[in-house]
């Protein structure tokens, strides 16, 4: 069973190939979004495919334009399973912080409200203060880029990692369209 932790299934240039490859390859897919409104599209995009599920997402980079869509963020969390790309983005959006802590404090504690949701967690630059903020919320978190994708795949130390890893623990995440592999945008293999 191939599943891919981390795609963004509506920034293909054409989805509907991924979401028919992956139907007829029998991949699952966790189709992260990178704004609020992209939420209810990707989700209809990805309906006709049982194996893929739409996660609700508010990318910590576009939070500094957008900061206002946090309320539509909170009244759509009730109708998925799903969360994410969240999360903190240091680096070159030290700027935007502050309020990239706020926004992502707030999905949080909205998140509390609604059980344990499954998470796909961006950590750029600021992984101590993700985990910590973590620690008080409940769900299961998974931090993207610590799965097993391309970067890891093309390095020889990442190789040797990923042979040491028990199988039954591995995640596998593609980052697709952004990641790519010998030049070419990850999609399970489409």
């Amino acid at each position: 069973m191939l599943i891919d932790m981390h795609c963004h299934l509506d920034l293909y240039k054409k989805p509907h190939i991924v979401v028919d490859e992956s139907k007829q390859k029998k991949f699952y897919i966790l189709s992260v979004t990178t704004t609020p409104k992209a939420w209810s599209i990707t989700n209809r995009l990805a309906l006709p495919n049982k194996r893929i599920r739409t996660a609700l997402g508010f990318y910590p980079q576009l939070i500094s334009d957008r900061f206002q869509e946090i309320e539509l963020v909170e009244s759509l969390i009730p109708q998925t399973k799903y969360i994410g790309e969240i999360g903190l983005d240091g680096g070159d959006y030290k700027k935007s912080f502050h309020l990239q802590v706020e926004i992502f404090r707030r999905i949080l504690n909205a998140l509390k409200n609604h059980g344990g949701k499954i998470m796909s967690i961006h950590s750029r630059d600021s992984v101590s203060f993700v985990l910590d903020e973590l620690r008080k919320t409940e769900g299961i978190s998974i931090l993207h880029w610590f799965s097993v994708g391309p970067s890891m795949i093309n390095s020889k130390k990442g190789r040797a990692m990923i042979y040491l890893m028990p199988k039954d623990k591995v995640l596998t995440e593609t980052d697709g369209p952004f990641a790519q592999h010998k030049g070419i945008s990850n999609a399970l293999g489409c």
